[in-house]
């Protein structure tokens, strides 16, 4: 079969100074599409700026003969997000390829968690994909056509030791991939998601000897197959980590019955209710609710 390309398709990735982002950047780019690189150049806790990481990369790039910008605005803001997306317009014209990538880390223990370390991982994270999606959403519909790959983790799917922020963020990022898949149906727009484990900056004190099998370059592969108009699937989530690609999902058991519950049956019925035999994986609400009425019928 024929390899994959870009040609003529539109690109930005946040975060893309370093690490994961750079590594995306990289392989969409070598593949001929035209790239915006973002990176605020903030350190690890999101403090600072620098636009040295950004031009780096697209300077990287353009040397390799590929086609990138460098965009040094903060995805934590609306105006932030708007002008990311304007960055892409004015030089190329059009937004095909989001992938929503910008992190930030500020882990405690949640009873140690204060505002502070909230609310900045959150407007990275979370608020940060929405105000940059949300003016490529627009040129995507009006074109019907894109594709938008969230970062989220495994910290927020599965849930990880001094990482409530991060695991909150992270999983919003989940509801947030399958709207954005419900809403992009009709107008030819795919959203996913991916949870990577990687060594980079903001893993490298975490991951010990491990790491060294983890290499960022190695999770590249599902993005750009994400991102790529002949991916078939939106709305769902995969894990990649050094050389494995797997789908994680949510998945609803067959569950207990009782048209006069009461809470001495869900007592007695609490290992039925939590089986997994006959499990379902819906693809939205109207799944659950058919799996309802036809128990209730």
């Amino acid at each position: 079969m024929a390899d994959l390309g870009y040609d003529g398709k539109v690109a930005i990735i946040t975060g893309a100074g370093g690490g994961l982002g750079r590594e995306h950047a990289l392989l969409v780019a070598s593949r001929g599409a035209q790239v915006v690189i973002n990176d605020l150049g903030g350190s690890v806790s999101g403090e600072g700026g620098d636009a040295g990481p950004a031009q780096k990369v697209a300077e990287e790039i353009n040397g390799l003969g590929g086609v990138a910008v460098a965009d040094g605005n903060s995805v934590s803001t609306p105006e932030g997000g708007e002008a990311i997306v304007k960055t892409a317009v004015d030089n190329f014209g059009r937004v095909d390829i989001l992938i929503n990538n910008a992190g930030i880390l500020r882990d405690k223990t949640f009873h140690n968690m204060t505002p502070d370390l909230l609310n900045p991982v959150l407007d990275v994270h979370l608020k940060g994909a929405f105000y940059v999606t949300r003016p490529a959403w627009i040129k995507m519909r009006e074109q019907s056509y894109g594709r938008v790959v969230n970062t989220s983790s495994n910290s927020g799917i599965l849930g990880n030791f001094g990482q409530a922020n991060y695991g909150a963020a992270k999983m919003g990022l989940v509801g947030f991939t399958r709207v954005l898949a419900a809403e992009g149906a009709k107008y030819n727009i795919k959203a996913n998601a991916i949870a990577p484990v990687a060594k980079t900056r903001m893993t490298e004190d975490l991951l010990g000897a491990v790491g060294d099998k983890l290499d960022p370059k190695l999770v590249s592969p599902i993005v750009a197959w994400l991102a790529h108009e002949d991916c078939p699937v939106t709305g769902e989530i995969y894990s990649a980590a050094g050389g494995r690609i797997a789908r994680m999902f949510i998945g609803l058991t067959q569950g207990y019955y009782s048209p006069k519950l009461s809470v001495e049956e869900v007592r007695d019925h609490f290992d039925q209710i939590r089986s997994e035999e006959g499990y379902i994986v819906p693809s939205g609400p109207g799944d659950e609710l058919a799996l309802l009425l036809k128990q209730l019928s």
